[in-house]
Parts: C-alpha cells; sequence; structure tokens
C-alpha cells in the first residue's frame, strides 16, 4: 500500500504542476499587438508592396482542451486499466506485485521523461537520429506553441501527451515477465532496459516451462 500511495502521489503532483501553469498562462488585451510596426516610407517614395505576413501562432482552448483530455484517458489506460487487465490474468499471490508494476512505471517514466526523455525524444535532433539535450529538464518548454510540433496547443501540453505514450509503452512490456521476475528485478530491468534482461526472462521462460513438464511427467508416472 506504501507504495502504491507514492506512486499515485507522484502522478497527482506532475499532473497538477502542469494544469496549473497552462491555467495560468496570461491572456493577451484584445487590442495590444505584438507584431513590429514597419518604418513609414520618406515622402515621395514609390510605395512597395508589404510582404505578407506569417500567421502568427495562437493557442486554442478547444485543442487544448482536447488535447489534455487525451492525455487522461492515456493514462487511464496504463493504470488503471492496464494493472488490472494483467492483475488479472496472474495468480493470486502475484496480483499485487503485477499491479504494481504499472503504477511503478507510471512514476519513474514521468520523471524519466521530464529530465531527459522528452530531450533526446522531440529535442532538436543531432544528425536526424536522437534528439539533443538543448531540453533537458524541459528547459526551453513553455506555454507557447512549437510550430513544428502544434500552432495552437501549449508545448507543454505536447509534452504531457507524449509522455503518456512514453508511460504505457513499458508497462505493456511488463506483461512479458509476468510471474517470473521479483518486483524490484522487473522495476530495474524496465528502467534500464539492458540486453541481459530479456536474455533472463527467455531463461526463465524455459526453465518454468521445463519444471511444468517435469511435474507432469512424474504426475502422470
Amino acid at each position: 500500500m506504501k507504495r502504491l500511495t507514492l506512486a499515485l502521489a507522484t502522478l497527482l503532483v506532475l499532473s497538477a504542476t502542469t494544469f496549473v501553469a497552462i491555467a495560468q498562462q496570461p491572456t493577451p488585451p484584445a487590442g495590444m499587438s505584438t507584431a513590429p510596426t514597419a518604418p513609414a516610407p520618406p515622402a515621395g517614395a514609390p510605395g512597395a508592396p508589404a510582404p505578407a505576413a506569417a500567421p502568427a501562432s495562437k493557442i486554442d482552448k478547444g485543442d487544448t482542451a482536447w488535447m489534455l483530455t487525451s492525455s487522461v484517458l492515456v493514462l487511464m489506460m496504463t493504470a488503471p486499466g492496464l494493472a488490472l487487465f494483467y492483475g488479472g490474468m496472474v495468480r493470486q499471490k502475484n496480483a499485487l506485485g503485477t499491479l504494481m508494476h504499472s503504477f511503478i512505471i507510471a512514476a519513474l517514466i514521468s520523471v524519466q521523461w521530464v529530465l531527459w526523455g522528452y530531450s533526446l525524444a522531440f529535442g532538436p535532433d543531432k544528425g536526424g537520429i536522437i534528439g539533443g539535450l538543448d531540453w533537458i529538464g524541459l528547459r526551453g518548454v513553455g506555454l507557447e506553441p512549437f510550430d513544428a510540433y502544434s500552432k495552437t496547443i501549449p508545448h507543454q501540453a505536447f509534452m504531457l501527451f507524449q509522455m503518456m505514450f512514453a508511460i504505457i509503452t513499458p508497462a505493456l512490456i511488463t506483461g512479458t515477465f509476468a510471474e517470473r521476475k521479483k518486483f524490484s528485478t522487473g522495476c530495474g530491468a524496465t528502467a534500464a532496459g539492458s540486453r541481459s534482461w530479456a536474455r533472463s526472462t527467455s531463461r526463465a521462460a524455459r526453465s518454468s516451462t521445463s519444471r511444468r513438464g517435469c511435474r507432469r511427467s512424474s504426475a502422470r508416472s
């Protein structure tokens, strides 16, 4: 219960911080214009055609509300949706550990995504392969829209939406080692993502299958 409470508290703090930051965005006055004023042409000079101004990015309340709603729905797919789904497929003694996998991964990946995950995934790319560390710790990810991703929602709302998918991806993988690994080992392997975790999982599956075969053969004899 303590671990579940800690995971839920972490998720609530991260979600509340993002929502409050978006809600506190100041609304510019109606008559205020942020576009620079072009200098007046001198008297007698021929009138030059005015360059077409690029449409300024403007936050749309409907788009932002739907993006936040979609983020909540994806989060509910992980906890409690995926947690209860996997928890109902295992034996009773392993149900709690399987449930906790989804909750702890949600808290772990949330912190990882904020610190460096979003920057590596969506930051300014390095050679078109991986993002850099320009946005590490969400530095430069503010409430203004980022035109490369969306012109009508805050950049932080886009980051939050993508974080929900970063959470559910490793949570889906936990179903492969349910009832085969301890809770602490599974969380550590998910965070590290090492190849030895995959090899040990396959070895555990083979040994579990062989043990079941031995039990069946002994029961028949």
